[in-house]
């Protein structure tokens, strides 16, 4: 869904990182830079309807299990980027708004 941030869970991680260019963003609620995550999360979404976005809420009990055997998350929050199911990219911490935008267009956008 262009524009907005999805929810992701291991119900639909597998089908939703397969898109032709996806963002996730791993977090939690305690997380107070997660939480300042949002609104440039938002923004992007906003600012780049062919990419889909989502939010993995790894705090909930049993709706992440499967990503967390995936990945080892450090810190949170912790970015993705990814291409038809394929791992571009991992950033730990939260991304200002132009350093998001440049690794989209770095990594998604460009053929």
């Amino acid at each position: 869904m262009a524009g907005t941030i999805e929810d992701v869970s291991d119900a639909n991680y597998e089908e939703f990182k397969r898109a032709p260019a996806a963002v996730v963003a791993y977090g939690i609620a305690s997380c107070e830079p997660c939480n300042d995550y949002d609104p440039i999360l938002e923004a992007a979404a906003s600012r780049h309807p062919s990419v889909r976005f989502g939010k993995a809420k790894m705090h909930v009990p049993g709706r992440c299990r499967e990503i967390k055997k995936q990945h080892t998350f450090e810190t949170y929050p912790t970015t993705h980027l990814f291409a038809r199911g394929k791992l571009l990219l991992t950033r730990e911490g939260k991304l200002e708004r132009d350093e998001l935008a440049a690794l989209i267009n770095d990594y998604l956008l460009r053929s």
